[in-house]
């Protein structure tokens, strides 16, 4: 059996999440103890009880210890089969992490995975937003041979949530490696600006309006999508993400969501202000996305590398959760004013 501490690291929910698929994945019973032990809530929160229970309805897993507030799981895996599977948050708590949690076992599934979340949030702090995942995350792993899509429903916002998306992923055993070394020539910015039931204020074209006046300030044209959604009636809200491509495959990404009392304004040059500090600094990968490569980095054969701007603790949690789990190798270093992440072959 697998021993995770939960507390090593970020002490964070993460930690859980890829613990929980590197399990299912490698068929071996796992114990987590201390779970999100560094948070100011520790223990399992509705997001992340539901990630174990969408997984466990993966691989046909035994789960005990799986009840809102534990600090301890236990979790034994079986067949990962796949088709048709249906999760329920019931709070705004976030669907891109339910995803993030799943999409690796969905991988290794005998059978293509429709995975459809409801009652969830797909805009929320401390989380990608749904947009990102769509735009940043899927374009990059499709470099590594990774079929997903993700489609939306209803976007939905904190603090009601109510939001519904549906990813449906073809499982591939045999990732390819990722090499992305140089930035290379900027061919072109894009992104999403979308506001839930608030046309009447012009909020997408707002936070859209601003992140293009930002970026045209420093020397950087955009093209924006602005979506005026009606789709969620019971809560309203918005967000904007922004991506830069390259042609070397770099995609840089950057988002920003609106809050009460936050202006639309401020959500649009926030999006800018991060793209524009990711991109003075020229790396591979944004440092969210950084992250979210790591597993599947070390799920496939070969040398994968990758440049990027800082080391976050979510960086640092996920290496040493797959050198510990998965055996293999990652090294950390400096090439100029950026980090090179390799893992070995």
């Amino acid at each position: 059996m697998i021993e995770i501490d939960g507390s090593q690291k970020s002490g964070s929910g993460t930690i859980l999440r890829l613990s929980i698929a590197l399990a299912a994945i490698t068929k071996q019973p796992l114990h987590i103890t201390n779970i999100r032990q560094n948070r100011p809530q520790p223990g399992l929160k509705h997001q992340h009880l539901e990630a174990v229970l969408t997984a466990a309805k993966l691989c046909n897993a035994k789960v005990q210890g799986a009840t809102l507030g534990s600090r301890e799981l236990w979790f034994t895996p079986q067949e990962i089969i796949g088709g048709n599977i249906e999760a329920l948050i019931e709070t705004a708590g976030s669907i891109p992490m339910l995803l993030l949690a799943t999409l690796p076992i969905c991988l290794f599934a005998e059978n293509p995975v429709h995975l459809h979340v409801a009652k969830g949030g797909t805009d929320t702090t401390h989380a990608p937003t749904i947009n990102y995942m769509r735009n940043v995350l899927l374009p990059a792993l499709k470099q590594m041979g990774i079929d997903a899509a993700i489609t939306v429903q209803k976007y939905g916002y904190y603090p009601k949530g109510m939001g519904e998306a549906t990813m449906t992923v073809k499982p591939n055993r045999s990732l390819r490696p990722i090499t992305l070394e140089s930035f290379g020539k900027l061919k072109g910015i894009k992104g999403v600006s979308v506001c839930t039931f608030l046309a009447d204020r012009q909020v997408a074209e707002r936070q859209a309006k601003t992140a293009q006046d930002y970026l045209s300030k420093n020397g950087y044209k955009a093209d924006i999508q602005v979506v005026n959604d009606q789709s969620n009636p019971i809560q309203k809200g918005s967000s904007i993400v922004l991506w830069a491509e390259t042609d070397t495959g770099v995609i840089i990404g950057a988002d920003a969501i609106g809050e009460l009392r936050k202006m639309s304004e401020a959500v649009g040059k926030e999006a800018a202000e991060k793209l524009i500090t990711e991109l003075s600094a020229k790396p591979t990968v944004d440092v969210f996305l950084a992250d979210m490569l790591i597993p599947y980095m070390a799920l496939a054969q070969g040398k994968s590398v990758f440049l990027v701007r800082t080391i976050s603790e979510h960086i640092e949690s996920n290496i040493w959760l797959m050198e510990k789990m998965l055996n293999v190798k990652f090294t950390i270093g400096k090439v100029n004013n950026l980090y090179r992440i390799e893992k070995s072959s």
